[in-house]
Formats: structure tokens, sequence, C-alpha cells
């Protein structure tokens, strides 16, 4: 039998290549689970897709088992974004508290996402979330590997945590799986669709796979002398769009593979579902009381401004004459005086007048802006 070893700063542990086979084959959705990118020995390359029914995983939740914590973190995250009040604006006038939940939302979707996924990992006792103090610094001797070469070159290599930096990153969340030795880190976004193409993506990229060079020795350092043998990292786009595994980028609806739970995507989209519908309901009274009005004066003006912009009848019947010649001039007030030419020359503009109104020539400069006064 062949035994593998680890090293770390206490010393090799010896691991057993029957146990590690063994662990792959309890489940049949261990060994073809997908993965993010990162380093470490157990990064595998990504297999063939397979239909959702047939991936299976040790451990389930079921959104009734967690009904009342999500609750709760629902309610917390409504309060705080009907707390405060909004600073005055002069664009926005008195729609400015409007703009202010929408604002409030975009923030507390992401956090409520959060405390949901460390609430929902429980349900595998081998997943260890940290949430508190996760500042991973950017170590220049990281960020000049990741800018200078193939993500899938840098894997094995680790670095110093306490090596020279340029600034910090905060993951949103530390995944550890104490089972398989890997720790993941994640990026929580209620949404990817405000990244669209700019370059802000890849600079969270890079942040990411820079820190994770540096995780492993921050882990033992800082977290009791935590180990693990590889670091993966994951975007997670809580709209759930198309995902992009080989960028890094997993839809919350695949989470079950992240934190192997099967029903964890489950429980995260009615987390979704509730909060969009207690979000909508405060966004419709902010909007009641922004126009100023009810359901029954909408109504009302409605209707008077219906009577108020009648159609008037056209002056001229499209259909035929409904008057004859004579009272149609009437109308036209050339009754005064039926026996006079109406089409007599004064009733006109004198000529000179008409040629004043011809329009003029007009002489202007195109070109590049100038200061005012020169030439």
């Amino acid at each position: 039998m062949t035994t593998f070893t680890s090293s770390g700063p206490m010393g090799e542990v010896p691991r057993s290549s029957t146990n590690l086979i063994n662990s792959e084959l309890n489940f049949g959705s261990s060994g073809s689970r997908l993965r993010p990118f990162g380093f470490g020995r157990n990064v595998v390359a990504a297999p063939i897709r397979e239909p959702a029914v047939l991936r299976r995983h040790p451990h389930l939740v079921r959104f009734k088992d967690v009904e009342a914590d999500l609750d709760v973190l629902i309610d917390r995250a409504i309060t705080a974004i009907t707390d405060g009040e909004p600073t005055e604006d002069e664009i926005l006038g008195h729609y400015v508290h409007i703009a202010s939940l929408v604002r409030a939302v975009s923030f507390r979707e992401g956090k409520l996402l959060e405390y949901a996924v460390e609430r929902v990992a429980r349900a595998n006792p081998n997943v260890l979330v940290l949430t508190q103090s996760l500042k991973l610094p950017l170590v220049k001797a990281a960020l000049e590997a990741v800018s200078g070469n193939d993500w899938s070159c840098l894997d094995g290599i680790k670095l110093d945590c306490e090596s020279p930096a340029k600034g910090s990153y905060t993951p949103d969340l530390i995944v550890v799986n104490r089972a398989r030795h890997t720790a993941y880190i994640l990026d929580l976004k209620r949404s990817l669709a405000s990244y669209g193409d700019t370059s802000r993506l890849e600079e969270l990229k890079m942040k990411m796979m820079a820190s994770a060079m540096v995780l492993p020795d921050w882990l033992y350092k800082n977290q009791k002398r935590l180990m693990v043998d590889a670091v993966e990292v994951a975007i997670v786009d809580g709209a759930s769009r198309p995902s992009d595994h080989a960028a890094g980028i997993w839809a919350l609806s695949e989470i079950d593979d992240l934190l192997e739970i099967d029903g964890a995507a489950a429980c995260m989209a009615e987390l979704r579902r509730r909060f969009g519908a207690r979000v909508q309901q405060l966004l419709e009274v902010e909007a009641r009381k922004a126009i100023g009005v009810d359901e029954r004066f909408t109504e009302a003006a409605a209707d008077t401004e219906a009577e108020l912009i009648a159609p008037k009848p056209p002056r001229i019947n499209l259909n035929g004459p409904s008057r004859t010649f004579e009272e149609d001039m009437a109308a036209r007030s050339f009754d005064e005086d039926l026996d006079r030419d109406p089409w007599d020359d004064d009733r006109f503009d004198p000529a000179d007048t008409i040629d004043d109104d011809e329009p003029r020539p007009v002489f202007f400069r195109i070109g590049y802006a100038r200061r005012p006064g020169t030439h």
C-alpha cells in the first residue's frame, strides 16, 4: 500500500492511499463533482456534466429545517434596509426614498446571501465556514506570479502570508472542507450583470488567486493550525445566470456542489424569493407615498382628464360639406361683404413683408473648442 504525505509546519502527516480512494468512491457525486479553478493536488480536470438528478452528496438540507433561521435573517435585512433617513437630493426630489431603498437592497442582499450560506453549510459537519476577520494580504510575489503566468502553472505554489504585500483582499466567505483538506475562497455577488464587459471582474479574479497562494499559510497561522492541501476560488452569482467554471464563475443554483449538501441551492432560491417579495412590498409603499395619491384618486383624476381632453370636431368635414358655400364663407368671416372678392390683395401681407420673412444665409464656424479671445 502506497502512503502519501502532506508537508506542513508541524511535520508530515501520513495519509493512506486506500482512504483517499474510498473517500472518492463512497458517494457517486464525489468523484464527478464540479470544482472551481484553483491550486492543490485535489484539483482535477472538469468532468463531463451529469444530470442534476444523478448528483448526490452525503448530506441533505431541507428548507423546513432552516426556515426559522432564514426568516430571521430576512427580517434583519429588511429592518436594516428601512432604517436611516436618506439625504435630500435636488434631482430625485421626493423620489429619494425609493432610490435609497434600491441602494440599500443591493448591499443587504449580498450580506443576506453570506449569512444564509453559513447557516445552510451547517448541514455538513465536515464544512467550516469562516466569516470574520478575513483580511488576506496581497503579497507582491503572488500578484506578480498571477499576472505573469497562466494560472494552471501555479498549482502547488504556497507563499508566506507575512511577506511584503500591496494591500489586502477580504473575501465574503472562506469555506474549509476538512474531509477533503480543501479551502474555498468565495465572493458572493447578488448579480454579475453590473460587471458586464468591465475590467473589474478580472481584477477581482486576480486578487482572489493571489490570496489563494497565501491562504494555506494564513489558515495555519490564524486559524489554530488549520491545514489544507488545496485552495480553490469561486465567484458566486446570486442571479444564477449561466456559469463559467473555467473562469471561476458559479451560479448560486450550483451551491450544492461547493458545500456538498443536497438541497442547499433550493434553500437559497426560496430565501431569495421571500426576500424579493418583502422588498417589492416596501418599494410599492414608497412609490405610492412618492406620487401622493391612492387608487381612488387616480381613477377619478383619469376620468376628469378624459373629459377635458375629449376630441373636438374637425374644422373640415372629410366626408363632404354639410353646409352651403355661403354658410361656409360666413363662418370664415367673409359674410360681411359677399359681393367683395374674397381674394382681394389687401387681405394678404405686402410683398416686401414676405421678403423680410425669407431666410437669410447664416455663417458659422466649425472647429475645435478654443479659449475666448483667441484666434
